[in-house]
């Protein structure tokens, strides 16, 4: 029986989407293989596992911890996590296939990393890029060449890691970015690496629509952080209600803490009765309140993928979206992307007012939807982590 490590960071309480694809490999590996979960401190993953509706075995799953319980250590490994790598590579060596979920990490030999979020690649470089801030120059650059040349020349060997850009470039590790547009930005930094594509796990299916949908709600689910430009959503559906005449509804669903963020967002939904948060939504919960709804809004423009758009167009959803990134990518319609916030407010004011522009969007989204299903998805994770683990019985072959 083959034994498999896989590598998440944490599940948290407030569950985003990507804590699926450990959960989902674990349930597809646990039936033929002993897998073993490194995750950086202690998480609840019964929780996780329920609330995301995966069987995961808990009895069998042996559960590791990589990130030091010491606060010191810790806050060292945070800056160069030479700690958890080390406990990595002292887990791989139990293992016959390693795979990291949280982008490329160093198993001490070759694994398969699945890209996560692209600002977490712990690589500056890639980050200013990503930012399209221009090249350093003067000291400032001089600064960042002799802190990477320690780091890499150095510092890095003599604690037994590799970079990002050394797992990269080694071909006998495997990356698998999580849409066509991370890989493109990936090659066109790093250049040529062994990889694929792979979606992530799109397995969130909808009852049997038995409930009435409102025709001019909108709605948004998702964490409500500034990344996710909630601001400019809510912006976008004031400028439609004003062009379109229409009494546009709009109900954010996601976590509400108590950040600054938050707090202001709250404060705009008391000035206006069209606004509404009606906090977290998982299982039932969530298919009612997208099932509900016959528009979604969606404004972080560099996503990796955008699970979230998937299910807008699962439940019947016309989602308008950034003219770039994942959740582009996904619907696949230059008529429902826009470049600025006046663009969306106009697409989502055309779909309200223009009964034949709308039926043609939710036929095409019908269509993308379809693409996307929880048997698409297991039918492809099924190829693939059965690929993954015949190329290594043929390594071990004699």
């Amino acid at each position: 029986m083959k034994r498999i490590l896989i590598y998440f960071s944490e599940f948290n309480r407030a569950l985003g989407g990507g804590e699926v694809t450990p959960l989902s490999f674990i349930a597809e590996l646990q039936k033929s293989c002993e897998v073993t979960l490194a995750l950086n401190w202690r998480s609840d993953v019964a929780h996780a596992a329920e609330t995301l509706n995966f069987p995961v075995d808990l009895e069998k799953l042996r559960i590791e911890y990589v990130k030091p319980a010491n606060s010191l250590l810790r806050k060292l490994d945070a800056i160069l996590p030479f700690y958890r790598t080390h406990r990595l590579k002292q887990l791989a060596k139990k293992a016959d296939i390693c795979i990291s979920t949280v982008n490329m990490f160093d198993f001490g030999k070759p694994a398969h990393h699945f890209v996560f979020l692209l600002r977490q690649f712990g690589d500056n470089g890639f980050i200013d890029y990503l930012n399209g801030r221009p090249p350093l120059k003067g000291l400032a650059r001089l600064r960042r060449q002799l802190r990477t040349f320690f780091a890499e020349t150095l510092l890095r060997p003599l604690l037994g890691m590799r970079s990002t850009r050394k797992i990269l470039a080694d071909p006998r590790e495997r990356i698998y970015p999580n849409s066509h547009y991370v890989e493109k930005l990936m090659r066109s930094f790093y250049g040529e690496f062994n990889g694929c594509v792979f979606y992530p796990p799109t397995v969130f299916e909808f009852p049997e629509k038995t409930q009435e949908r409102d025709e001019l709600k909108v709605v948004v689910l998702g964490h409500l952080f500034p990344e996710k430009r909630i601001l400019d959503i809510i912006t976008m559906t004031d400028r439609a209600r004003a062009l379109s005449g229409k009494d546009l509804k709009l109900e954010l669903a996601g976590p509400l803490n108590h950040s600054a963020y938050v707090m202001l967002i709250r404060a705009i939904a008391a000035r206006r009765d069209w606004l509404r948060l009606v906090g977290p939504r998982y299982g039932k919960e969530k298919a009612a309140f997208l099932l509900s709804g016959t528009f979604a809004l969606h404004a972080e423009r560099d996503e990796s993928f955008g699970i979230a758009v998937t299910e807008y167009l699962k439940a019947g959803i016309i989602p308008v979206v950034p003219d770039e990134g994942g959740p582009c990518e996904i619907v696949d319609d230059p008529e429902l992307a826009w470049h600025t916030v006046e663009e969306g407010a106009r697409i989502l004011a055309r779909l309200v007012s223009d009964e034949s522009f709308r039926r043609a969007k939710r036929e095409h989204c019908a269509e993308r939807a379809r693409l996307f299903t929880r048997q698409a998805y297991l039918e492809s994770q099924h190829e693939l982590l059965t690929g993954i683990l015949n190329d290594e019985e043929r390594k071990t072959a004699p």
